[in-house]
């Protein structure tokens, strides 16, 4: 399979946020705790060159949480604070303001040497698409301020979002880049649903999730659908689809419904927590 995605609209939401980065303060940038490398946009660090930044794992309740801590101390070494949270949930929201005032330390020191006091700190939240950016920022704010949807590109435009008299936040639209140079990359982040599903070929998606499966977590399927778990992943899928009773007319097997119901379980914790991506490997 080849992946890309690039529609136009990304094109504009870089140039806008290349414009905003003179006003920030720090950069927040949500990666998958699932896929913590192929979820970053390696435009960002250019971007946010000489800004604090800092590193949201989200949706770590979906990943071992072994790797999220293992993933937790390779960013640390990278230089960025560091949160594993749980948007939808709440989780590890409460650490985040403090967060936010250490990794803004010098530059609030800065503004209180030179007299400017209760200045907020102004963040942009950035990340790809479907990362959870917008869950985030409702979730922090403790109120619907952002557009939130299940499916990449809901937030089409910038908008400021006073949290406190401590910070603002830039909500950003999710982009990703132009060319994935490694399609593993793009691989994962089909997995996870940062690339549309419309432009894929969902059973060629699921034979290679269950691949993934097969080598990383044996058995895993089997429990869970109570299938045999076999070499040949188009074989498991139409198991899968017996097992689920995807049928069409006819009585025949509805593989393409097993495939959507696969990743949909994968997608949203219902086969487990797993990693698909480990700082051993980076």
């Amino acid at each position: 399979m080849h992946f890309q995605w690039y529609p136009g609209h990304m094109t504009k939401a870089k140039r806008m946020m290349q414009e905003n980065i003179k006003l920030i303060d720090l950069v927040i940038e949500l990666v998958d705790a699932r896929v913590p490398i192929s979820s970053r946009n390696p435009d960002i660090d250019d971007l946010g060159r000489n800004k604090a930044r800092m590193i949201l794992l989200n949706k770590a309740d979906l990943a071992e949480e072994r790797w999220n801590d293992a993933w937790v101390d390779y960013f640390k070494e990278k230089g960025f604070s560091v949160v594993k949270v749980d948007s939808r949930k709440g989780s590890g929201m409460k650490n985040i303001h403090s967060v936010i005032q250490e990794a803004c330390r010098e530059k609030i020191e800065r503004d209180r040497r030179r007299g400017i006091l209760n200045r907020p700190v102004r963040a942009m939240v950035v990340g790809i698409p479907n990362v959870g950016k917008s869950t985030f920022i409702n979730s922090l704010a403790g109120k619907a301020c952002a557009k939130t949807g299940n499916k990449p590109g809901v937030t089409k435009g910038k908008q400021w979002i006073r949290l406190n008299r401590n910070v603002e936040l830039l909500d950003t639209p999710g982009i990703l880049w132009p060319k994935f140079e490694d399609q593993q990359v793009g691989l994962r982040l089909a997995f996870i649903g940062s690339i549309k599903d419309e432009i894929l070929n969902g059973e060629e998606l699921a034979a290679e999730f269950i691949l993934f499966m097969g080598k990383n977590y044996p058995g895993v399927l089997a429990e869970k659908y109570a299938i045999e778990e076999m070499e040949d992943p188009y074989a498991v899928l139409a198991e899968i689809a017996e097992s689920r009773h995807c049928l069409i007319r006819g009585n025949e097997l509805d593989t393409n419904k097993a495939a959507s119901l696969l990743l949909d379980d994968f997608r949203n914790g219902r086969i487990g927590r797993m990693t698909l991506e480990y700082p051993v490997q980076m």
